[in-house]
Formats: C-alpha cells, sequence, structure tokens
C-alpha cells in the first residue's frame, strides 16, 4: 500500500544549509518520536502508511516526518527525516513514502497555520469516514472537544501520487483542525505536537465510544447545540497547557518502558 517517493527535481539544495543541530530541533524529533511509538501502542497506525510531520523550529519551509519503511513502533528521534517542499531530503537518511510528501508538503506550505500536521487511518475514525452524513456526532463529551472545529474532505480521489491531489487535500481543509477524509482516514492539524497528540488520541476516543453506541442499534441523540457550544469552550479553554502534560505524560512512560525512542 504505501509507495516510495522519488523527488521531481534532481537539483539539491544551495549551500546555505539550515541549522538542524538545536536543542529546539532536537526536541521536535524527541517530541514527534513520542508520538509515533505511543500511537503504536494504541494502535492508531496502519502498517508503514500512515505519517506524522512537524515544520521544523525556526523555518516554515522545512519538515521533520517518518521515512518510507518503517512501523510506528521503530521511530527514534534519529530516524525521522527533515525535507524541504520539494522533496529533498535536507537530513536523515532514506525518503519519505510518496503519500506522506505530496499531503504534507502541500499541507504545510498551503496552510502556515499548520505547524504540525498528523495523518491515520485509526481504526474507528476511519470508520466512521465510510459512513453516509458527517462522521462525527456530538453526543458524548469527548467528541464536544472538536466541536465546530471538524471538516469532511468528500472527493476522495484515490492515493495523494502528485501535487495535485495533494492540494486538493489542503484546499478541503478550509478552517478546520480535524479533517474526515471519506473512504480513507484522519487528518488532524495544530500548532504544537503536543496539541496535534492530544486531539488525535481523543478524536479516536470520541470515536470509538460513537461506534459502540452505534452498535446498540438505538438513536444516538446529539448535545443541545447550545450546551455543546459552551462544553466545547470549556474544554479549550487551557487544552495547550492540558496537552502538553499530556505528552509529558506519553514520555514518562516511554522513558520507564522503552527510552530508546529518544534516541
Amino acid at each position: 500500500m504505501a509507495h516510495s517517493f522519488t523527488p521531481a527535481s534532481s537539483s539539491k539544495p544551495g549551500p546555505n544549509q539550515p541549522v538542524l543541530d538545536t536543542d529546539a530541533v532536537w526536541q521536535a524529533r524527541v517530541d514527534l518520536a513520542a508520538c509515533f511509538r505511543m500511537a503504536a501502542r494504541h494502535g492508531l497506525e496502519e502498517g508503514i502508511c500512515n505519517h506524522f510531520s512537524a515544520l521544523v523550529p525556526g523555518y516554515d519551509d522545512l519538515f521533520i516526518v517518518n521515512p518510507y519503511g518503517y512501523a510506528f513502533r521503530e521511530l527514534t528521534a534519529s530516524k525521522l527525516l527533515v525535507c524541504d517542499f520539494d522533496g529533498h531530503v535536507v537530513s536523515g537518511e532514506g525518503q519519505p513514502e510518496a503519500t506522506a510528501f505530496y499531503i504534507h508538503a502541500r499541507i504545510h506550505k498551503a496552510l502556515p497555520r499548520a505547524k504540525v500536521a498528523f495523518h491515520t487511518h485509526m481504526p474507528y475514525a476511519t470508520a466512521l469516514s465510510m459512513t453516509e452524513g458527517p462522521p462525527l456526532i456530538f453526543a458524548g463529551q469527548t467528541a464536544l472537544k472538536f466541536y465546530g472545529r471538524t471538516a469532511v474532505d468528500e472527493n476522495y480521489n484515490g492515493l495523494a501520487l502528485d501535487n495535485r491531489e495533494g492540494d486538493r487535500i489542503a484546499g478541503a481543509i478550509g478552517d478546520a483542525d480535524i479533517v474526515f477524509m471519506k473512504h480513507h482516514g484522519v487528518m488532524v492539524l495544530a500548532p504544537t505536537i503536543a496539541e496535534a497528540w492530544d486531539d488525535l488520541y481523543y478524536l479516536e476516543r470520541a470515536c470509538e465510544v460513537q461506534c459502540l453506541a452505534l452498535s446498540t442499534g438505538r438513536k444516538v441523540v446529539p448535545v443541545a447545540p447550545e450546551i455543546a457550544e459552551a462544553a466545547y469552550r470549556q474544554m479549550r479553554d487551557g487544552d495547550a497547557e492540558s496537552a502538553r502534560l499530556h505528552l509529558e505524560a506519553v514520555k514518562r512512560m516511554l522513558d520507564a518502558e522503552e527510552p530508546a525512542y529518544r534516541t
């Protein structure tokens, strides 16, 4: 299912190389590696096909992404790649997976607010992307974290193997943070790695309980819009700090049980 990637242009980046050996860049690598490892623990990935990316701190035209051919649970901070928007690997060994490049490069380029982009085929959210109508019903408290923040890309067009499909996906996002990609999976956009992880985790939890509720065969009753809006605002107040603490907890668990992610 995954595809190897070759840059359209064979030209290499110029002599003015970015400075990538800073503490901020290394911390971004460590945080992203932690997200890969914990996503694997929760079964949020699919083989070697899914991808997380984050803009390199201090640069708006370079992004960190996982290399082609690795499962999430294998990734470490040093194995992650730094790529430019033309597909050149500026740092690291290997290449990005083809759809990872064409989706993530175009999203980061078209949507500067999307500092971080997590794309998965996680089971419950993907299942709801295959159903008729809006995927997420705002019926459970966890789902209200995403009230007014979702979009649906209705026009599945096969694999993203060129810039046109990446641009089409980027154009379908609008102002949303959470994108259900019909017949495909989900995309989570965020200003920080911690917030992307927090949203990805709780989105799958919200989708899981919705699937369980639907499986009863009884009608799932949405929360009244005014209550949903109020609860959303309550949840978003302090959300960035809660997300930071969530990721710190993830790293403490990994430090105790599989600290190699930091290498």
